[in-house]
């Protein structure tokens, strides 16, 4: 990596990393991996419902509503790299990591309850709502950056990251499949609309906070900041980033793969009412896409394990694209081949995830050993930051999508019949945006093994 040599050179001698635990035992796995609780439930829960409850139940169009969804997640992006500096130079008597693990957590989850508190309807009621994300966003990375950052930190062998990052994917399942499943229902119990989500708000603060409360309590003893120095200067972090052409490779493939996730997500409960015609179908259709997080992260281990990280995941994309083209289909499809349909994308969706995940700890691990110093919350901040923007710009382009296409809003909680061109729609943003996005990520990744050897 000569692009950063000049800059090293003028740096004081670097200390010899000390080697982490090697083999994590199981009760920190599933401590790390409860951490999850919060990613999943963070992301699923907007994901899925956010944009109908501003579309449907305070009445705000389609565009509008993306808009509200985008701005919080693009303020992320500009916070997640700062988030992951102060954790590298961050010395408590409970390590760089978990301070942040557990008070992020917290904040996020009472955040999220504001979110969905509904307290006007109409667009007073919709920027109100922004405001929630906004400062639910906000506390949500103060906990991702730092967790994303610690298997790299708690062990330096690449068989137990994996079973680290493994963990990490099935507890997302596990908590997407909560939230996708219970939230809709939640909100039906609740009375619907403005009351319902009220009670949606408290589900997802509550399933934050066991999340939070498990990754702190469960890592304990993992420290990450034994002996190494951090860089001086953000800039330096950004010029050490930037100079890693694989991880800059792998950043450009997370964010669109991340768009393609996003699809999928806001477009769940707007394809089971439009193309399904069959609102009681969103949790079915959100657990036939997470439930594969849980039954096959094994396999695309065992598969990562004999092709590689970069092949894995070019597996993993081609089942994801199958499962979304069948998908186009749907309406002439009977319910129980488009689950099956749905489930195959799910566990391509598993394996990218996975895979994603290793490649970045790997990334994260080699630059330690190289450098010496301590940078994984830099690494781990840019790498989320593209994440979010993915994640952002899908509810945005979904809900532009929807607009020309003639998707008609409604305020009282319930969405109103829609014509054939906005049905149209409805199915090309769920079905051939996320084809599109993950060719597009595919594409972006295809020289990945080659930087690696070059690095």
């Amino acid at each position: 990596m000569t692009a950063v040599e000049p800059e090293q050179a003028v740096l004081p001698p670097r200390p010899r990393p000390q080697a982490a635990p090697a083999v994590p035992g199981a009760r920190l796995r599933f401590g790390y991996a409860s951490g999850s609780l919060v990613t999943g439930t963070f992301n699923t829960l907007p994901g899925l419902l956010l944009l109908p409850y501003l579309t449907d139940t305070l009445g705000i169009g389609a565009a509008l509503a993306g808009t509200v969804v985008l701005l919080p997640k693009v303020w992320d992006a500009v916070l997640n790299p700062l988030v992951g500096r102060a954790s590298d130079r961050t010395r408590t008597r409970w390590g760089a990591r978990r301070p942040y693990v557990l008070l992020g957590g917290l904040a996020a989850a009472l955040t999220f309850a504001l979110m969905f508190s509904g307290v006007a309807a109409g667009t007073a009621g919709a920027w109100f709502t922004g405001a929630g994300f906004l400062l639910s966003a906000t506390a949500f990375a103060f906990f991702q950056v730092p967790y994303a950052a610690m298997p790299a930190e708690i062990t330096t062998r690449r068989q137990d990251q994996l079973r680290l990052v493994g963990g990490r994917v099935a507890v997302i399942g596990v908590a997407a499949l909560i939230a996708g499943a219970a939230g809709p229902a939640i909100a039906d119990a609740g009375g619907g609309g403005i009351p319902g989500h009220r009670w949606v708000g408290l589900f997802g603060a509550l399933v934050i906070t066991i999340g939070a409360v498990g990754a702190f309590l469960g890592t304990a003893g993992t420290r990450g900041d034994r002996v190494l120095e951090s860089e001086p200067s953000l800039r330096h972090q950004f010029a050490v980033a930037r100079a890693n052409a694989p991880f800059m490779a792998l950043l450009r493939c997370g964010v669109v793969q991340s768009l393609a996730t996003g699809f999928m997500l806001v477009g769940a409960p707007y394809f089971t009412d439009h193309v399904l015609h069959d609102s009681d179908a969103t949790g079915l259709v959100v657990g036939a896409f997470v439930l594969p997080n849980l039954l096959t992260v094994n396999l695309w281990s065992r598969l990562g394990s004999r092709i590689g990280n970069r092949r894995g995941y070019a597996a993993a994309c081609g089942l994801f694209i199958a499962g979304c083209l069948l998908l186009l289909a749907s309406p002439d499809l009977p319910l129980a081949v488009v689950a099956v349909a749905i489930a195959v994308t799910g566990t391509g969706h598993a394996g990218q995830l996975l895979f994603l995940y290793a490649m970045l700890t790997d990334r994260t691990t080699h630059d330690t050993e190289r450098t010496g110093r301590r940078q994984a919350g830099v690494f781990s901040g840019v790498f989320t930051t593209g994440e979010m923007l993915g994640l952002a710009l899908a509810p945005f382009l979904y809900g532009l999508v929807l607009q020309i296409f003639g998707y008609a809003s409604s305020t009282d909680g319930e969405s109103v019949r829609q014509s054939s061109t906005a049905e149209l729609g409805v199915l090309l943003g769920f079905t051939l945006l996320p084809v599109l996005a993950t060719a597009a990520a595919l594409t972006l990744l295809r020289g990945y093994d080659r930087l690696v050897s070059a690095a």
